[in-house]
């Protein structure tokens, strides 16, 4: 009984001996595979990178797939230009609408019936100073005419008559014997001076019917051309009918906005003996008319427009339907673009369109280091190609960037080309819209 309860001791000793050498080895393959499981991300993102890292440095270039943009994986490529200050004569544009100096509603001074209406008083149609553009009947003129005649030829035969028994008043006074000197109504004087009243009264009536009959024909007040024509063939009108508009053609002018900003660039003439502006008008309705006029800016307006603050300038075009000069005609209420000379500024940067970026920016590229640094410019005149700036911290011969490129870090290593190599390098770039210039 004793040996059975030894062996079972013995056994059971044996079998936790071996129980806890499996737990051992079994914590030691459990803390392993933890930790390749834990390491394997690690290891996979290093290889990621290494080779990440040698496909950069094999592949001088990558291209977006999404944008088409071309990125440069080593040095920017551009071409320049040098930059040199120059004096610069500046121009300033506006725009205005031609208008005659002076349009009028035409009326009559009498009232008539219309019995002729002339070629000169249709539509459109030109016609000089004194030109007979509409007669009224003349029958009542005349009559009138005869009737103040009759009235004045009366008139002096009182004042003759009148005259006489003055003059014979005054000798009767003398064969009298008297010595004092005789009084105005001895002598009639009252009633010679109202004889005198009369005549010149009828003298007046009959100037004034004289002057209705030559109104009877109405004349052109000046040179000018018809706009519209209101009236007919036997149409009675009176003193405030409206027959038609006209207006004079020796000059038109227009109105021209002159902004604050380009003020100062100009010497408007203010005063009444200030000389005026020569300038150039072309015609902004029609981009292939390549006409242009001579005009003059000769006064200003005396207020600034209250909403854009800008100051207006009345220019003067000579001759604008060119009946003289033999110019195109420059038609009433036709738009027109002025090109006004200013003053010159010394000492200023011509920069072309094609370099400048969005939101103003140029790229500037320093001699000595090839490198390139970005630089927003104010711009203090503009053309169709270029844009004129004025920068002090831009120096003499200065390279400006002319290029366009999708990316430029800040103090980047640039290499510079010429044009053979500009148009391979953009013959290998497909069309990009971020690759163009920003428009003004």
């Amino acid at each position: 009984m004793y040996k059975i309860n030894s062996l079972n001791s013995a056994d059971k000793n044996s079998s936790n001996n071996v129980t806890d050498s499996s737990n051992d080895d079994s914590e030691i393959s459990i803390s392993s595979l933890w930790f390749l499981r834990a390491l394997t991300p690690v290891v996979v993102l290093l290889l990621g990178y290494g080779v990440y890292t040698l496909l950069i440095k094999n592949l001088p270039e990558e291209e977006d797939q999404q944008t088409g943009i071309v990125k440069q994986s080593r040095e920017l490529k551009t071409r320049v230009i040098e930059l040199n200050k120059e004096n610069y004569q500046t121009k300033i544009q506006a725009n205005g609408i031609v208008k005659a100096h002076n349009e009028i509603s035409l009326t009559s001074q009498v009232s008539g019936r219309i019995v002729t209406i002339h070629p000169q008083f249709d539509d459109g149609a030109f016609f000089e100073k004194g030109t007979v553009l509409l007669e009224l009947e003349e029958a009542d003129f005349l009559t009138a005419v005869a009737s103040a005649t009759a009235n004045l030829a009366q008139a002096e035969a009182a004042h003759a008559q009148e005259k006489a028994r003055s003059e014979q008043a005054r000798l009767n006074w003398e064969d009298l014997g008297y010595d004092e000197e005789p009084n105005e109504l001895v002598l009639r004087l009252p009633q010679l001076r109202e004889a005198v009243a009369r005549v010149n009264s009828a003298k007046t009536q009959l100037a004034q019917a004289e002057r209705n009959l030559g109104r009877s024909k109405i004349k052109a007040p000046f040179d000018g051309r018809v706009i519209q024509r209101n009236v007919g063939i036997s149409q009675a009108i009176s003193a405030t009918t409206i027959l038609g508009k006209i207006f004079s053609v020796d000059y038109a002018e227009v109105r021209l906005p002159i902004s604050s900003q380009d003020m100062k660039h100009l010497k408007l003439p203010e005063a009444p003996d200030d000389d005026p502006l020569e300038i150039k008008l072309s015609d902004a309705l029609n981009e292939d008319n390549t006409s242009n006029w001579p005009a003059q800016i000769v006064r200003t307006e005396g207020t600034l427009d209250q909403n854009s603050l800008e100051l207006f300038a009345i220019a003067r075009i000579p001759d604008p339907f060119g009946k003289e000069s033999g110019n195109p005609p420059l038609r009433i209420g036709q738009p027109v673009e002025a090109e006004i000379p200013g003053n010159v500024i010394e000492d200023v940067f011509k920069i072309p369109r094609m370099a400048v970026r969005q939101l103003r920016m140029i790229y500037l590229v320093d001699k000595e280091s090839s490198t390139i640094r970005g630089s927003v410019i104010k711009t203090i005149n503009e053309s169709e190609e270029f844009i004129f700036i004025k920068d002090p911290d831009i120096t003499e011969g200065t390279l400006l960037a002319t290029t366009p490129m999708a990316w430029v870090p800040e103090g980047a290593k640039v290499e510079i080309i010429n044009d053979k190599e500009e148009q391979l390098l953009e013959s290998e770039k497909p069309n990009s819209s971020d690759n163009k210039t920003s428009s003004f």
